[in-house]
């Protein structure tokens, strides 16, 4: 993730997986992936980025109006 993507990333702990959203807060795509919270913070972002930014590729969302 660059400084000009300016995606939202947010990190919820629950028992023993961690829940990251990505958003986009342009497009108001949002995404979540499940991770093992061993892994760093940097690759649970980028897994979330990739997973977001593939969504918004394929126009999987909705346009707000």
């Amino acid at each position: 993730m660059t400084q000009k993507d300016g995606y939202i990333i947010e990190f919820y702990q629950l028992g023993n997986s961690v829940k990251v959203t990505a958003m986009d807060p342009r497009s108001l795509t949002e995404v979540t992936i499940i991770g093992v919270p061993s892994l760093s913070k940097e690759v649970l972002a980028r897994s979330a980025i990739r997973k977001l930014e593939y969504v918004m590729a394929k126009g999987l969302t909705k346009s707000p109006e």
